[in-house]
């Protein structure tokens, strides 16, 4: 079984084909990689230690920084006699905030491993990184357009909302879908795709529960614009914090608030249009649905979630698996030991198992973790606490953020435990 190429594993010598290899073309190939881990949403401490550890595999002396928007990797040759700290070759590389992309991320790391197993050499790797780069078809672009809508179907199930809840959440999903897919190459647009969601989201909720059938207003807007919330960046952010990668957190938080602040200011001017147009939406009467509605909901947005993140189709059930894995577990603590209790739990298991799957499979575990604890994030309670805010409910508001703290250092607490009952072999 060949070394794993993105592992924290002792250094060893590269092979022959390798260090035949010049200098700059051994820079210009994790140059490459680099760039990819970052696009496909890695967090500054994987990536920066998945980057030390292929450029020692060839020979080199690598100090990586990252932050959500760009990189710096300063590199000296291993084999150079002189020890000095000063590294003579500096990259600097702007790059837009990456999105979780699990199929090209299996693919670099998979690429990687070819390289540095001799199995392929580094001209050959580059090529096949710059392969990944062709964008998804047509077919690719309707099926996430039809997952967001999923998604926003499968959240209000989870909630046991009612049937006209749920298919109301579902239809303005594919809508939030369609403008994403359209608002990709117009970045004024997608400057503000978040505000425009929510505003969208919002008045057609407002719409239909003002002219056909009472709905769970609120429910209805926060299943629909689900796949925006930043739970995830929340919580890489605060878990980078808690590695000492300070400004890649700090960042990543306020990217993060940014986007909430966007969402909530398109609610809120949504429902200032609505009170202007004189419209009067009818509140749904709350009560839970069937129980199995639940557990079908949870299986599609699962699937859902699987397309989302990009996942291969061989992986599709790996995914779908963590993602009901990690919600069951924490629906099963939380009912014996409370909410936060439940989300520790969660991601302590999920954590593990990702770590496990890293371990057997050599592959990135990422194809676990990621829509293992996506179901756990605080995502919509952040986006509810900071609406009360600009509604000028502050108590509320405040008391609605402690709580999204409270879940984020459960989550982050339980991904570190997870990490200390099954160590990480690998970055990724």
């Amino acid at each position: 079984m060949s070394q794993p190429a993105i592992t924290d594993a002792a250094p060893i010598d590269p092979p022959d084909g390798l260090a035949r290899n010049s200098y700059m073309d051994r820079i210009g190939f994790v140059v490459e990689l680099a760039t990819r881990l970052h696009i496909y949403g890695t967090t500054a401490q994987r990536l920066e230690g998945a980057v030390s550890a292929v450029a020692q595999r060839l020979g080199l002396r690598c100090n990586p920084w990252s932050n959500p928007t760009g990189m710096i990797l300063s590199f000296s040759d291993a084999d150079d006699a002189d020890d000095s700290p000063l590294l003579d070759t500096t990259q600097v590389i702007r790059l837009e905030p990456g999105s979780t992309d699990l199929r090209k991320l299996c693919a670099a790391d998979a690429i990687a491993e070819d390289v540095l197993a001799g199995r392929s050499d580094l001209a050959a790797g580059s090529i096949a990184l710059h392969a990944l780069d062709r964008p998804p078809g047509s077919r690719a672009r309707a099926l996430e357009i039809l997952s967001y809508g999923l998604s926003a179907a499968s959240v209000a199930g989870l909630l046991r909302s009612d049937w006209v809840d749920i298919f109301t959440a579902g239809v303005i999903g594919v809508l939030i879908g369609a403008l994403h897919v359209a608002g990709l190459r117009r970045p004024r647009v997608q400057e503000a795709e978040e505000a425009i969601a929510a505003l969208v989201a919002t008045f057609l909720a407002a719409a239909v529960a003002t002219f056909w059938f009472p709905l769970t207003t609120k429910t209805v807007v926060i299943a629909s614009i689900i796949v925006l919330m930043p739970g995830m960046m929340l919580t890489n952010a605060v878990s980078e914090l808690s590695s000492q990668h300070l400004v890649s957190g700090t960042a990543r938080f306020g990217g993060a608030l940014a986007v909430l602040l966007k969402l909530a200011f398109g609610t809120v001017a949504a429902m200032q249009f609505v009170r202007l147009l004189g419209w009067h939406p009818q509140e749904a009467i709350s009560h839970h649905g069937p129980r199995w509605v639940e557990w079908v909901a949870l299986i599609v947005s699962a699937y859902a979630f699987a397309v989302l993140f990009r996942a291969d189709r061989r992986d599709y059930l790996i995914v779908m698996l963590s993602a009901c894995m990690g919600y069951g577990v924490t629906r099963w603590a939380g009912a014996e030991l409370g909410n936060d209790a439940g989300v520790f739990f969660g991601s302590v298991v999920v954590s593990a198992a990702s770590n496990a799957y890293a371990r057997l499979s050599n592959r990135p575990g990422a194809l676990v973790r990621v829509p293992g604890i996506v179901l756990l994030v605080p995502g919509s309670v952040g986006f509810r606490s900071l609406t009360f805010v600009m509604e000028r409910d502050l108590i509320l508001g405040l008391n609605t953020a402690v709580a999204v703290l409270t879940v984020l250092v459960a989550l982050v607490a339980g991904v570190l435990f997870g990490n200390l009952l099954i160590p990480a072999r690998r970055n990724l």
